[in-house]
């Protein structure tokens, strides 16, 4: 059942959207909750911008709705679907400190051997000698998956890319095949977020 609506999803070819106050017309709505607000609650707006559905975990009989288990997990396979290619080595660091930097020292020593890579995190997607700004240390979920698939389409097949703890606890790099991961340390921040230490 959930590969049917992958494919649903896949054979329509529609641009995904987390946020309903970008959404353009045809474009697919994923009603993903938060840590202070549900997506849910702005259902109404993407429909009436012209989502062409709306993908939700509640309970909502309406052709116009697609329900499923976890909105999260099934966003990522969808974006995996959508976005197949990617590099051949992705490297994931992750730990409370030192991500980005771990992440530009593999980017700068390849960059020496002359091995096209790329850096992903806090400072930006960096890539040859081009830059991306981003927002977030772990990019969203669609995010990752396009601008891995773009890396790859540029020749580039070796990527460190910064796990965060929010990244990994909200299945951002859920469905990403990773070679290897990168451990850092582990202290108290974001206390704020996971509430104790065993969530993390």
């Amino acid at each position: 059942m959930l590969s049917n609506k992958i494919k649903f999803l896949q054979h329509n070819n529609r641009n995904l959207s987390i946020n309903s106050k970008k959404i353009k017309k045809n474009e697919i709505f994923f009603a993903i909750d938060g840590s202070k607000q549900s997506g849910n609650s702005y259902s109404s707006e993407a429909l009436s911008r012209g989502a062409f559905k709306v993908v939700t975990s509640k309970n909502i009989k309406n052709k116009n709705y697609l329900i499923v288990k976890n909105v999260r997990k099934f966003l990522a396979k969808v974006c995996c679907a959508k976005y197949k290619e990617k590099p051949n080595n992705i490297i994931a660091v992750t730990g409370t400190n030192g991500k980005s930097s771990v992440a530009h020292f593999y980017f700068q020593i390849l960059k020496k051997l002359k091995i096209n890579s790329a850096a992903i995190g806090t400072l930006g997607i960096f890539y040859k000698n081009k830059f991306k700004k981003t927002n977030l240390t772990t990019p969203d979920v669609i995010t990752i998956h396009k601008e891995l698939n773009f890396l790859k389409k540029n020749k580039i097949d070796n990527v460190c890319l910064e796990a965060s703890s929010h990244g990994l606890h909200q299945n951002r790099l859920d469905s990403i095949n990773f070679k290897a991961g990168i451990f850092t340390n582990f202290t108290q921040d974001h206390l704020d977020y996971h509430k104790n230490l065993k969530n993390f």
